[in-house]
C-alpha cells in the first residue's frame, strides 16, 4: 500500500511548474498531482471540486502569467479561498497564488516600481518570533536568499508605516486585513525611497501560507527548502488537528497528470482504439509499402580515413556532392579557431550523401498529415528514378511526433561501443519555430495559415549514407547503412564505400590542395564584418545592381520593446524575446536542380586574373554559406536544402544534446557582448556580462529549460552542472548555462502480452509495448519546442504577446526553429536556428520592368532571403540598448552580401 502523502497542483501555465512539482515531490517525498486551473472537468463549480480534494491532503497554487484579479488567469484557485469549513485543507500559493491568497483577503495587488525578474534577494523572514505560534512556516530557517519573478505585488498597507515603527509593526497584522499575518519581506532601493515587498503570509484562521519568491528557483538557496518542509509539517499537523482524514479512492485518472509526462509517442486509451481500427499514421507504418519499408532491416558499415589539415568540410561536400539538389552539411566550422575556447569549437561535423535519393518526411502545421517522399527505382538503370509520394493520415488525438517515434523504432540500431561516430544514420533536419507553437497550443498563424501550405514546419530526411569528420582526431569516417538481407547486399555496401574513398583520395583537393581556397576557409578568425552602425535599407545601386536589402525600422523597434515592458509591467510574463526580420531580394542564382556545378565560385582566368566577371553572376547559397561561415565560425553551422527550404547557419547555440543511455543537455545561450575595444578580452566581457540584467536574462531561461527536462525526465531527475558561464567566440562572447537530464527507464514488463509478441527486427508487433513506454530523446525535442532562449517565460503565454507584437504578416519559419538528427542508435544533437538566412524555393518576385536583368538571375526572377534578429527584453531593458543588441546580431549573416 502506498501511504506517500498527496498534494494537488494547480497549475497557471507557468514556465517552472515543474520545477516546484519537482521539489515537493524530493524535498517533501509526496506524490503530486498536476491539474490545470482551467480544467474543464470543473466546468459546474466548486462543489464538484471540494468534492475531489478529499483524495489530497494539501493543495499548491502556482505561479502563472497576468493577475490574480482576473478570473481568467487564476481560474480555480479562486475557488479554493472560498471553500466551506468541511471542505478546508491546507494551501500553500506561490507568486500568482500567493497574490490570489491575499486578494481574496481583502489585499491590494498592484504594478511594482519596477519590475523584479530573475533578481535574486535576500530574505527578511520572521523566524523564530514567539508570539506568532502554530504556522510559523519560517521557524528556524537560517538567512538566505531566493529569486523574484514578478512585477505585480501585494499591498497591505505597508507604505503607511514611518520608519521607525516597522521593526515593531512588519510582523503584525494591518488593522485593516486582520486575517493577514506577514512571515517575510524584501526590500528594494529606488534611488529615493525603498521599496517594502511582501514575500511571504499566513491566514489568522484558516491553513493556507503564501510565498511571493520561487522556491524551486535555481538560485533560491537550498536552505530555503526548510520553508517548504515546515509548510508541509505545518499542513499535516493541522489535518491531523482536525481530523480530516484523505480519502484513498484512485487518483483523477484523465483528469490529472504527473512528472514524467507521457512520452510525446504514447497515446491514451482512446487513440489506442483508433490504432487498432488501423485508420491512422499506424496502419502506414505497419503496412509494409514501400516506403513505410525504407530502411527497415538495416545494418551499418564504415570506412576511417585520415583527413589532411587542409581539407575543410566545404571542400568534401563539393568533391562528393556536386550534383545533389538537396543537402544537409552539419559544420563545426570553428573547430580550427584557435581564437576561441577550446569547448565552443565543436568536435564533429556530419555530410548527409545522396540526400536526393533519401525518404523524406514532411509535416505542416494543422494539417494532420505527413507526407513521405522518396525517389524509386522502377527498373534496372540508375536513371529510372521518380519521385513516390505518400500520404500519412494522424489521428485527432495523435500528434506527429508519435509516427516519428514509431518510425523510428523498427529501425533502431544498438549502440555499437566500438564506433566513435556520434551519427550512424538516421534522422536529419529542420523544425521552424511554428512547429513548437502548435505543441504548446499556440495558433502558428493566425489569418496567414492558408498561404504557403506547401512550406513543410517539420521534414526530416532518413539518411543511410553520410560522412562524420572528428576534427580533433584528425579523421573522416564513411559510413552506409545497407540491407541485411544478403552477401550481395554487403557487398554492395563494401564497393559504395571503397569508392567514396577512392573519390576523395583521388581529388586534387584531397592530394595538395589544388584549387582548395585558403584565403576564404583560413582566415575565419581574423576577418571581421564591418559595416555600418544600423544597417541601411537599400534599393538597386548596390554591387549587385538589383539587390534590395529591407532592415527593421529602428523607431519602430523601439516601440516594440516598450509595448513589451508594457506586457512584462502588467505581469503577463518575465521576459520576451522579441524579433524582427531582415528580407534580401536579389537575382535569383542557378536552378538548385543543378546542383553546386556551376554555382562554385569560378577562379580568375589567366595569371592577372582577367577575364571572368563575377559581379555579374549572381553568389549561389553555397557561396554564401562559404562566405559566412569565414566570418562567423560556429560550432553549430549548417548548410542545408531540403523541403523547399535553404538554410544557412552560424549557430553558436546548441538546442538539445542527448545520448543513447537517456542523458539529455541543453545550452541555454543568453548575454552577448560584441568584440570591440571595450571588450577585447574573455575578461573584459565578464565584467560587462556579470550584471544583473545579463545573468537575469539566462537565469529565467535556465529555470525555463528545467521546467522542459523535468517534464519529460521526471522529478529529481535535471541538474545544472554549469551556470551563468562567460564563452569566447570568433566575434562575440556569449553567456551560457547546461542543463541536464536524465530519461526514465522503461518500467519493466511484468506480463507478457500476446498482441505485443513477435519476432524478428523490424516486427512492429514486437516493439508496440516499448514504444509505449520507452522514452527517448524525441520525447525531450517535442516537449521543448519552441527554444526558450528564443520565447522568454512563461513560454506560452509570452509566445501569445510575442505574435501580437511582432505583428508581420508572415512567420519566423527556420529562424528561431532547430536543425540537427537523431541516429538510429537514438543519439541526437540540436541547434537553435540563429545567425542565419533562409529562403524558400516558392516565394519569389519578377522583376519590376524587365529591363537591366541580372545575367545570372534566371528569367527575370528575383529570390527573397529572410534573417531574423532581436534579443530577450526585460523590465531592465532599454529601447535603444535592444535596438543595437538586434542589430549587432544582423550583421554577421547581413555581411554576405556585402562581402562577395
Amino acid at each position: 500500500m502506498n501511504n506517500r502523502a498527496r498534494i494537488l497542483f494547480l497549475d497557471a501555465y507557468d514556465s517552472f511548474s515543474n520545477n516546484i512539482v519537482s521539489l515537493l515531490t524530493t524535498v517533501l517525498g509526496a506524490d503530486v498531482e498536476i491539474l490545470p486551473i482551467d480544467s474543464p472537468h470543473f466546468a459546474n463549480g466548486k462543489r464538484q471540486l471540494a468534492e475531489a480534494l478529499r483524495r489530497y491532503d494539501a493543495v499548491v497554487c502556482g505561479p502563472g502569467p497576468g493577475s490574480p484579479g482576473s478570473d481568467g488567469d487564476v481560474g480555480l484557485m479562486r475557488h479554493i479561498w472560498t471553500l466551506g469549513d468541511a471542505d478546508l485543507l491546507p494551501v500553500l500559493g506561490i507568486c500568482l497564488g500567493f497574490q490570489s491568497l491575499v486578494l481574496s483577503c481583502g489585499g491590494v495587488v498592484r504594478k511594482l516600481t519596477t519590475g523584479l525578474h530573475g533578481m535574486i534577494r535576500p530574505i527578511d523572514h520572521v523566524g523564530d518570533a514567539p508570539r506568532l505560534g502554530e504556522g510559523n512556516i519560517f521557524h528556524g530557517v537560517p538567512p538566505f536568499e531566493a529569486t523574484l519573478y514578478h512585477s505585480l505585488h501585494a499591498d497591505i498597507g505597508q507604505e503607511s508605516i514611518a520608519d521607525e515603527d516597522w521593526s515593531a509593526s512588519k510582523w503584525s497584522p494591518p488593522a485593516h486585513l486582520p486575517d493577514i499575518v506577514p512571515l517575510a519581506w524584501t526590500y528594494e532601493d529606488r534611488g529615493g525611497f525603498t521599496e517594502r515587498i511582501l514575500m511571504g503570509v499566513k491566514h489568522r484562521a484558516r491553513p493556507f501560507w503564501g510565498l511571493q519568491y520561487h522556491p524551486e528557483s535555481i538560485c533560491t538557496e537550498s536552505k530555503g527548502n526548510q520553508v517548504i518542509q515546515n509548510w508541509f509539517r505545518e499542513a499535516m499537523r493541522w489535518n491531523r488537528a482536525n481530523g480530516r482524514i484523505t480519502d484513498c479512492s484512485p487518483y483523477l485518472a484523465g483528469i490529472t497528470r504527473r512528472l514524467p509526462m507521457h512520452p510525446a509517442h504514447t497515446t491514451d486509451p482512446s487513440a489506442q482504439r483508433q490504432i487498432k481500427n488501423r485508420d491512422d499514421h499506424q496502419t502506414w507504418v505497419e503496412s509494409g509499402s514501400r516506403l513505410a519499408n525504407f530502411g527497415v532491416g538495416y545494418e551499418y558499415q564504415s570506412r576511417v580515413l585520415d583527413l589532411p589539415l587542409h581539407v575543410e568540410v566545404p571542400d568534401i561536400v563539393e568533391i562528393l556532392q556536386e550534383e545533389q539538389k538537396d543537402f544537409i552539411v552539419l559544420d563545426s566550422a570553428s573547430a580550427k579557431a584557435s581564437k576561441i575556447g577550446s569547448d565552443v569549437r565543436g568536435r564533429y561535423s556530419i555530410i548527409a550523401l545522396d540526400v536526393d535519393d533519401a525518404l523524406k518526411l514532411q509535416y505542416r502545421t494543422g494539417s494532420k498529415h505527413v507526407t513521405a517522399r522518396a525517389n524509386c527505382n522502377w527498373g534496372s538503370s540508375p536513371n529510372s528514378k521518380q519521385e513516390v509520394a505518400e500520404r500519412i493520415n494522424i489521428s485527432s488525438n495523435v500528434q506527429v511526433w508519435q509516427l516519428l517515434a514509431d518510425f523510428w523504432m523498427i529501425r533502431k540500431l544498438p549502440h555499437r561501443e566500438e564506433t566513435l561516430s556520434p551519427f550512424l544514420g538516421g534522422f536529419m533536419g529542420y523544425i521552424t519555430y511554428e512547429m513548437g507553437l502548435e505543441g504548446i497550443d499556440v495558433n502558428p498563424r493566425g489569418e496567414t495559415e492558408h498561404h504557403h501550405n506547401a512550406r513543410p514546419d517539420l521534414c526530416f530526411a532518413w539518411i543511410t549514407k553520410s560522412i562524420v569528420v572528428d576534427h580533433l582526431e584528425g579523421t573522416l569516417c564513411v559510413q552506409v547503412l545497407f540491407p541485411s538481407s544478403s552477401s550481395a547486399s554487403t557487398s554492395a555496401a563494401d564497393a559504395w564505400l571503397d569508392s567514396i574513398a577512392d573519390k576523395l583520395a583521388n581529388s586534387p583537393f584531397w592530394s595538395d590542395g589544388l584549387r582548395a581556397d585558403f584565403t576564404r576557409c583560413g582566415n575565419a578568425a581574423s576577418q571581421q564584418p564591418t559595416p555600418p552602425r544600423t544597417p541601411k535599407a537599400t534599393g538597386g545601386s548596390d554591387a549587385r545592381g538589383s539587390t534590395r536589402i529591407e532592415v527593421p525600422d529602428p523607431d519602430r523597434y523601439e516601440d516594440k520593446v516598450r509595448r513589451c515592458q508594457e506586457y512584462i509591467a502588467a505581469g503577463d510574463s518575465y521576459e520576451l524575446c522579441l524579433t524582427d526580420q531582415t528580407s534580401i531580394t536579389r537575382p535569383r542564382c542557378p536552378s538548385p536542380e543543378r546542383g553546386l556545378k556551376g554555382a562554385l565560385r569560378l577562379p580568375p582566368s589567366g595569371p592577372g586574373g582577367e577575364g571572368h566577371d563575377s559581379k555579374k553572376i549572381s553568389p549561389s547559397s553555397w557561396e554564401l554559406y562559404r562566405t559566412l561561415r569565414t566570418r562567423q565560425p560556429a560550432p553549430f553551422g549548417s548548410y542545408v536544402r531540403l523541403g523547399g527550404a535553404t538554410l544557412l547557419s552560424s549557430s553558436p547555440e546548441r538546442f538539445l544534446e542527448f545520448t543513447a543511455d537517456g542523458l539529455c543537455s541543453m545550452r541555454p545561450m543568453k548575454g552577448t557582448v560584441r568584440k570591440s575595444a571595450a571588450a577585447p578580452t574573455l575578461a573584459h566581457a565578464e565584467s560587462l556580462l556579470h550584471v544583473p540584467k545579463e545573468e537575469a536574462e539566462n537565469l529565467m531561461i535556465v529555470d525555463l529549460v528545467r521546467h522542459d527536462l523535468h517534464g519529460v525526465c521526471g522529478a529529481g531527475r535535471v541538474s545544472v552542472p554549469r551556470l551563468l558561464v562567460v564563452e569566447e567566440y570568433a566575434s562575440v562572447f556569449q553567456m551560457i548555462s547546461v542543463v541536464e537530464g536524465r530519461l526514465p527507464p522503461p518500467p519493466p514488463r511484468s506480463h507478457p502480452n500476446p498482441d505485443e509478441e513477435g519476432v524478428g527486427r523490424g516486427n512492429a508487433n514486437s516493439e508496440r509495448g516499448q514504444r509505449q513506454r520507452q522514452y527517448t530523446g524525441l520525447d525531450v525535442l517535442a516537449a521543448s519546442l519552441p527554444p526558450g532562449s528564443m520565447t522568454g517565460a512563461p513560454k506560452k503565454r509570452s509566445c501569445e504577446v510575442l505574435r501580437e507584437i511582432e505583428g508581420r504578416s508572415g512567420e519566423r519559419g527556420l529562424y528561431s526553429g532547430v536543425v540537427g538528427y537523431m541516429d538510429v542508435a537514438g543519439r541526437g544533437d540540436w541547434s537553435v536556428t540563429i545567425r542565419s538566412l533562409f529562403r524558400w524555393d516558392d516565394e519569389v518576385v519578377s522583376h519590376e520592368d524587365g529591363e537591366d536583368e541580372e545575367e545570372g538571375a534566371e528569367n527575370g526572377v528575383l529570390e527573397v532571403w529572410h534573417i531574423g534578429a532581436g534579443g530577450a527584453v526585460t523590465a531592465l531593458s532599454t529601447p535603444e540598448g535592444e535596438r543595437e543588441e538586434m542589430f549587432t546580431k544582423l550583421r554577421g549573416p547581413l555581411g554576405v552580401f556585402e562581402e562577395i
